[in-house]
């Protein structure tokens, strides 16, 4: 038993290392030649961050892994020596939300400020933000814990009286008791026997709980809606790629257009940044700077595709080549993605909407997948868990892109800026703590027995005030009803191959 749980110990630390190399390779990659050689402070916070969510959603798979260690012991006790998953699970969470409320507001308040103010200044201004946000955040919490921050368990009082043991009995349904004579009262308890066994939760609990119900609310949205755009935006965009090489006259009409276009963004940031220095930075000013961010995304694509669509140099045929294995890739990509977006949507009306659940499906392929290998299953589902937070930021990115209220932070290979990645990393992170809940229920028969199990399907759900928006699966029928209405949308309109938009101007 010993030798099973240091194994899991070794595993856990290497895998951690892993972790953190693989999101320092995407920072210095994706990072903005602009941010190299400074924000250090931001990217740390990037790398923990990234790493944090990347651990969390790994947690549940050593978790099961954990509850296995005791599964066949002999003796008492054996489950004292497997590892402390309830602390670790509620760190984790609690390093999350200090994370996402405080530290990543921080960094980018930091990062944003005034580049003409002194690093004292900028310092102090994002620090005045924060410690507004942290009390705001501690008021709301303490009062929300004094008053509505207990448990409501659904228990069922149980009594029979004693009678002498016969020397000879046979329990079966006809009789259920050891005297045939008399009935269990136990075992015939009336339903009015029910009642409620309430008792307060820990803070760190009801602090998880309360960053899980806003993280599922942006889940329930940018995940329901990812869910379907992630492979189908793939494929159409398949559907729409560029057939063959324009003319070089093509060529210069196309690229022309886009140089007003360019023109025109330039002159409309040069009046917003004047706004700026002058100081009416309103609700305006702000909807123009917005509006302005997606037009300048919407020329890069625009910009990207013509350079597709005529290649030049030496090397031209090979960049076409190339384009058009990309296109192929992005084909497969996106049947493969799909079907794994198919596969979700159906465990969730399978298992979790439909009571009693029709099968436990994924449950199933797990456990049959570790019967094959060890650690097949685990992958299996880390990768279903990991694929629901790709789903999260393709949402976030749809809805950026047509929706004015929601700020839009691309993500590009070499081209992304540090304010971009720490709006990204905090909705990873908040949406991180909503995955695992929702995978623990998804998959409760795969994680059953298990400390998340504990956190998430039993004290989560019977809190107080909350507890009804899971009896009733509102996140899940919110999640599967975007994902409909998403697939509607791209089978209507996501074959249309993308018109060049007209000229850009500022609302007054």
């Amino acid at each position: 038993m010993g030798d099973f749980n240091l194994a899991l110990v070794i595993v856990a630390i290497v895998v951690c290392v892993l972790v953190f190399i693989f999101n320092l390779y995407l920072l210095v990659n994706y990072q903005h030649p602009d941010d190299k050689n400074q924000a250090y402070f931001p990217k740390f916070v990037v790398v923990l961050g990234l790493s944090v969510s990347a651990i969390s959603i790994l947690m549940l798979p050593a978790d099961v892994a954990n509850r296995q260690a005791c599964r066949h012991a002999i003796y008492n006790g054996a489950c004292n020596l497997t590892l402390p998953m309830k602390d670790l699970w509620l760190a984790i969470y609690i390093i999350d939300a200090v994370l996402v409320f405080f530290v990543i507001p921080f960094a980018m308040f930091y990062y944003e400020g005034d580049q003409d103010k002194t690093v004292g200044k900028r310092v102090k201004s994002a620090l005045l933000w924060v410690v507004t946000t942290a009390i705001v955040c501690g008021l709301v919490l303490g009062i929300l814990y004094g008053l509505i921050g207990k448990v409501d368990f659904t228990v069922r009082h149980l009594t029979s009286s004693t009678i002498s043991f016969p020397s000879t009995f046979q329990l079966s349904n006809g009789q259920p008791c050891v005297n045939n004579g008399r009935q269990c009262s136990a075992y015939d308890a009336n339903p009015s026997s029910e009642t409620t066994w309430t008792m307060r939760s820990t803070f760190p609990e009801y602090v998880v709980a309360l960053a899980t119900i806003v993280g599922s609310v942006l889940f329930a949205i940018f995940g329901g809606v990812g869910i379907a755009c992630l492979p189908l935006g793939l494929i159409f965009s398949f559907i729409r790629r560029p057939k063959a090489v324009i003319t070089r006259s093509q060529y210069i009409k196309e690229a022309t257009e886009l140089g007003k276009k360019a023109r025109e963004l330039k002159k409309a940031a040069d009046a917003l940044h004047q706004e700026e220095r002058s100081g009416s930075k309103g609700r305006k000013w702000r909807k123009n700077m917005k509006a302005l961010e997606k037009e300048l995304l919407l020329l890069e694509d625009d910009v990207k595709a013509l350079e597709e669509m005529y290649p030049q140099g030496e090397k031209a045929e090979a960049t076409w080549a190339m384009t058009v294995l990309g296109y192929l890739a992005k084909l497969i990509l996106g049947v493969f993605g799909l079907i794994i977006s198919i596969a979700w949507v159906a465990h969730i009306v399978i298992y979790l909407l439909i009571d009693p659940p029709l099968s436990s499906f994924l449950n199933e392929v797990f456990i049959k997948l570790d019967d094959i290998w060890g650690l097949l299953g685990t992958a299996a589902f880390a990768f279903f868990c990991f694929y629901l937070l790709l789903a999260v930021i393709a949402g976030a990115m749809m809805l950026g892109l047509r929706l004015v209220f929601i700020t839009i932070h691309p993500m590009k290979w070499g081209a992304t800026l540090m304010n971009s990645f720490l709006f990204n990393v905090g909705l990873i992170l908040l949406c991180s703590i909503s995955v695992i809940q929702f995978c623990s229920t998804a998959f409760a028969y795969y994680a059953q027995a298990t400390a998340a199990q504990e956190i998430f399907s039993h004290t989560l759900q019977s809190l107080r005030g909350i507890k009804y928006l899971y009896k009733y699966n509102i996140f899940q029928i919110a999640f599967v009803a975007l994902a409909g209405l998403t697939f509607v949308y791209y089978a209507a309109f996501g074959w249309r191959r993308k018109k060049p938009s007209g000229r850009f101007q500022l609302s007054s």
